[in-house]
């Protein structure tokens, strides 16, 4: 195994566990055994578990970001991008479902918080393709005029509710579905 595939075989194990069960279920020797290496070689890549914890996130990131943004055009009205969007998150949990399960104990633990602070409220300068959206929905008034963190829940929550749904076999999303869900949302934060 090459280093990066050592990275990789980490990364995924520690993904696998965590989704599985939790931060604290998942320790490093634990995901160690599971990446099929020593305990050691995980610190050879990341300096502890917090970031592992933090990097995972990030390579995450770079991994969905990309597939919910192909095809967006900031040119095309608010709706379709918002519709665009949440079809596109959506779709990527539910083909991602240990993606998912990680992002779910990421932003409900303390690793989270601050992320989600700066991210929904910071002065990030990268851009945030849904914090964008939402800010100029609300100064074009196509958007309630609520804190960001609220039209975040509103757009997002059941978003992540549906999935969850999903993964666990308590509905079956066909297309139909997916779009009337994001239609759905977009009611839910449309002015």
């Amino acid at each position: 195994m090459t280093k990066p595939d050592k990275r990789e075989e980490i990364s995924r194990a520690a993904l696998e566990l965590i989704a599985e069960n939790g931060f604290h279920g998942a320790p490093m020797a634990m995901i160690a055994d599971k990446a099929g290496v020593g305990a050691g070689t995980i610190y050879r890549y990341f300096e502890n578990k917090d970031v592992l914890i933090t990097e995972l996130y990030q390579d995450l990131e770079e991994r969905m970001y990309p597939c919910i943004q192909e095809g967006y055009s900031t040119d095309k009205p608010i709706r379709e991008r918002f519709i665009h969007l949440g079809t596109a998150l959506l779709r990527y949990f539910i083909e991602y479902p240990l993606d998912f399960r990680y992002l779910e104990q990421f932003h409900n633990s303390p690793y989270g918080t601050d992320y989600r602070r700066d991210k929904i409220l910071g002065d990030k300068e990268e851009c945030h393709v849904f914090r964008d959206l939402f800010e100029e929905g609300i100064a074009r008034q196509e958007m309630k005029n609520l804190p960001l963190v609220i039209m975040f829940s509103l757009a997002f929550g059941p978003i992540l509710t549906v999935a969850r749904d999903q993964i666990l076999g308590f509905v079956s999303l066909d297309q139909v579905l997916i779009t009337r869900s994001i239609e759905a949302c977009w009611d839910g934060v449309k002015r």
